[in-house]
């Protein structure tokens, strides 16, 4: 069965076709981190606009890589939540007026569920039981997957994600948009105990994260200094990076550590586009083999927002029997 993935939950306008939920036959994305790099992060309305021109060269070039025209689709999944409210209902409008025009189902499929999806793809043997830690942008949450479409929440954020901090502790430092990948190679540079960021905990709630106080800390570290007449220069800035990613890594690894403590036994798969920082994955192998549990993690491609992963979730929620009307709705916040 082939699956033609719509997503455009934020800034990548993508398309992919996967076939039985494993194997892909196509992935395009057409980036907007050039435009939004002028701003210091997405701008939504200029996201939304740009999704608009991008959809149809984008879902023409999939087909067109896949070698196949609409006949060869069985249906048509796509992002409806959560997400930049404008930026959803643009990929869903498109969907919408596609599944229409052809007479193909259409398929919504949550963010959060695709992220997990994205490792059907790279890992084939991989099914559930397991333990999902999605960790981007919006969201850091634990999430036990029974099945391919049952979830249970475990944990969420309370606040801000892992993602947000990362960027806006990138921003502060002055490092180019989008802040990740230059945070974590900037982290392997620097002295991670030179500041002692605190590792947040969430009262009676110890499989919830929070991240608001970590981002604030070094905000005001950083703004300080510059009050100072500090010079921050590239070493400063390193043992800055290092130091928060130590101290946020730690709080996504408490997390998980809480929760094999607790028991669980099952594999950990870890998705979104926080889980291409080095520094996490490396903190979250080590954890797993000491406890003797499986851990998959996606190559860097399937890190960030993709259309295989939605795709690939869309294939088993279509199996379930999963179908949009033209009266579907977008949302953007909504729990898996």
């Amino acid at each position: 069965m082939r699956i033609l993935g719509i997503e455009s939950s934020c800034d990548e306008t993508a398309a992919a076709i996967v076939e039985d939920g494993r194997r892909t036959l196509s992935s395009v994305v057409a980036s907007q981190v050039d435009i939004h790099a002028l701003y210091g992060g997405v701008v939504p309305e200029i996201a939304s606009r740009a999704h608009t021109e991008a959809l149809c060269t984008v879902v023409k070039e999939a087909l067109d890589k896949a070698g196949l025209t609409m006949d060869g689709i069985d249906a048509i999944a796509v992002t409806y939540a959560p997400g930049l409210i404008g930026a959803l209902l643009t990929g869903l409008s498109f969907a919408k007026g596609l599944a229409y025009s052809t007479g193909k189902p259409l398929v919504p499929v949550h963010h959060i569920r695709g992220h997990i999806a994205a490792n059907y793809v790279a890992h084939p043997q991989l099914e559930p039981p397991f333990i999902g830690l999605v960790v981007s942008g919006g969201h850091t949450s634990l999430i036990k997957v029974k099945g391919y479409t049952e979830f249970e929440t475990l944990g969420i954020t309370r606040d801000d994600a892992a993602g947000e901090a990362f960027d806006k502790a990138a921003r502060v430092l002055g490092l180019p948009y989008p802040g990740g990948a230059h945070m974590d190679r900037l982290a392997t540079e620097g002295d991670k105990n030179r500041f002692p960021f605190t590792v947040s905990k969430v009262h009676d709630a110890e499989y919830d994260f929070s991240f608001s106080g970590l981002k604030t800390a070094v905000i005001n570290l950083v703004h300080n200094m510059t009050v100072r007449g500090e010079l921050i220069d590239g070493q400063l800035k390193a043992d800055i990076a290092a130091s928060f990613t130590k101290a946020a890594v730690k709080t996504v690894a408490n997390g998980v550590t809480a929760l094999y403590e607790s028991g669980m036994r099952l594999p950990l798969v870890l998705s979104g586009g926080v889980a291409a920082n080095s520094h996490l994955r490396a903190a979250l192998k080590g954890i797993t083999e000491k406890l003797g549990v499986g851990f998959f993690v996606p190559p860097l491609s399937l890190c960030g927002d993709n259309a295989q992963m939605i795709a690939a979730q869309g294939y088993y929620e279509f199996e379930a029997g999963k179908r949009a009307g033209l009266a579907q709705n977008a949302y953007a916040c909504m729990e898996a």
